[in-house]
């Protein structure tokens, strides 16, 4: 009978240990998924995960332009003079790589989480878009190494139109309102989204 007890009691034990841990874990799962952290008086913080899932994102477009630029180059021959015109198109995509954040764009003010975005820039250089180039004057003879230079000549005029301050300023301003209501998204009602210089 006595042993009978002593087993009773053993196992009663287990089973609370048991219920213990798994209680425990559950704690920590739940606490490691939830968006918001209390680290103190009034003071919240996001997780590591929650800023590496950020910053998985990549590049994230904010502004596209469409361009359409006409450009041409003259050669001038002792017969006569070979011109070649072509018109190009192209879409500039300004927008940030998040994958490239620093250490610290993410960080808290209190109750406020606070994003540091980088200035947004051209997402992709390649933005000429060849299949739809077409030559509307060439007169003479043009090789393919000719055709490229005015394709980077294209590139560099469209640039210049499009990579202005005012359409700079339009990407980070959507930038910010966009990361805002993400963050916001995740849980947290206080954010402050700044771009850095």
């Amino acid at each position: 009978m006595k042993e009978l007890k002593r087993h009773a009691i053993i196992a009663g034990i287990i089973a609370i240990a048991c219920c213990v841990i798994i209680l425990a874990v559950v704690v920590v799962r739940c606490s490691n998924t939830t968006a918001l952290h209390l680290g103190g008086k009034g003071k919240v913080t996001m997780t590591a995960t929650q800023i590496d899932s950020l910053r998985s994102i990549g590049q994230w477009e904010f502004l596209s332009i469409a361009d359409e630029e006409v450009v041409d180059t003259i050669r001038h021959g002792f017969f006569g003079d070979d011109r070649l015109a072509r018109i190009y198109y192209g879409t500039l995509r300004l927008g940030i790589d998040l994958s490239k954040a620093p250490d610290g764009w993410i960080s808290n003010d209190k109750d406020t989480v606070v994003v540091t975005l980088p200035k947004a820039q051209l997402l992709d250089d390649n933005f000429v878009d060849e299949a739809r180039t077409r030559s509307f004057i060439e007169t003479g003879k043009w090789t393919e190494n000719d055709r490229a230079a005015l394709t980077r000549k294209a590139a560099v005029v469209m640039r210049r139109r499009c990579m202005t301050e005012a359409n700079i300023k339009r990407a980070n301003n959507n930038a910010k309102v966009q990361m805002a209501t993400l963050v916001k998204s995740m849980g947290f009602q206080h954010v402050r989204v700044e771009v850095a210089e």
